[in-house]
């Protein structure tokens, strides 16, 4: 069946999916609440996804570009947004200001559920794209250009900014929220420690740094655009 060409009901049904899956999960999630809550009939939801797997993963999707557009808008009005501390910052602030993507990020089993346990799910899909040795080549390339110290390892760079980040994120579950100081206190805590220790001694070249980050965001946008427009099959 082709898909309905109505694109203000398609928002409506990802912002509606969007609501409930982060407060009830995937699991908890049926396609019928989702027609509830987006005001539509539940046939509505199939002339536009032929699946609940189709439907979250275009999610997904417009989640990672909404987030990729905010971050990279951050970095380009930031003097400092091509050095290490600035990029991380900016990143961190567009992941924050969406449940959603915390969620993702971190793949919280609450609310991602059975969806994980699929052999070909969205994640598994793209590993090769959020693997390791991507981030540490990103670190080396910031290395490469004069925005990071070339004597520090980049592998290990790269881990401590994925512990940072899935940090941020879940740092909730285990300390009460009374003790955790204001998201963005932390989030430029976390900056200025970053640039005091791996911005080189003569400032870092941010310019070079920002066109690192504009060109994997073109690379980044060009791929989920590629999964945006291929064929869902009904499942």
């Amino acid at each position: 069946m082709p898909k309905a060409d109505n694109a203000a009901r398609e928002t409506r049904l990802l912002d509606a999916a969007a609501d409930l899956f982060v407060h009830y999960g995937y699991d908890k999630t049926t396609v019928s609440d989702i027609a509830r809550q987006a005001g539509v009939s539940k046939g509505a939801i199939y002339l536009h996804f032929p699946s609940k797997d189709a439907l979250f993963e275009a999610l997904l999707v417009r989640e990672l570009q909404a987030y990729g557009a905010v971050w990279i808008e951050r970095v380009e009005a930031d003097p400092d947004g091509g050095t290490l501390g600035g990029m991380y910052k900016n990143m961190l602030y567009a992941m924050s200001g969406s449940p959603f993507m915390a969620a993702m990020f971190k793949q919280d089993r609450r609310m991602f559920g059975s969806y994980l346990r699929q052999p070909d799910n969205f994640f598994r899909r793209h590993e090769g794209q959020r693997s390791q040795s991507t981030r540490h080549e990103f670190v080396q390339l910031m290395q490469d250009a004069g925005a990071i110290r070339a004597d520090l390892d980049a592998k290990v760079i790269a881990h401590i900014m994925n512990m940072l980040a899935y940090g941020l994120v879940s740092v909730g579950d285990v300390i009460d929220e009374a003790h955790i100081p204001p998201l963005d206190d932390v989030i430029e805590g976390i900056a200025a420690l970053m640039d005091r220790a791996m911005t080189p001694e003569d400032g870092g070249n941010s310019e070079a740094g920002k066109a690192i980050v504009r060109e994997l965001f073109e690379a980044g946008k060009e791929r989920l655009e590629q999964q945006k427009n291929q064929p869902e099959d009904a499942s």
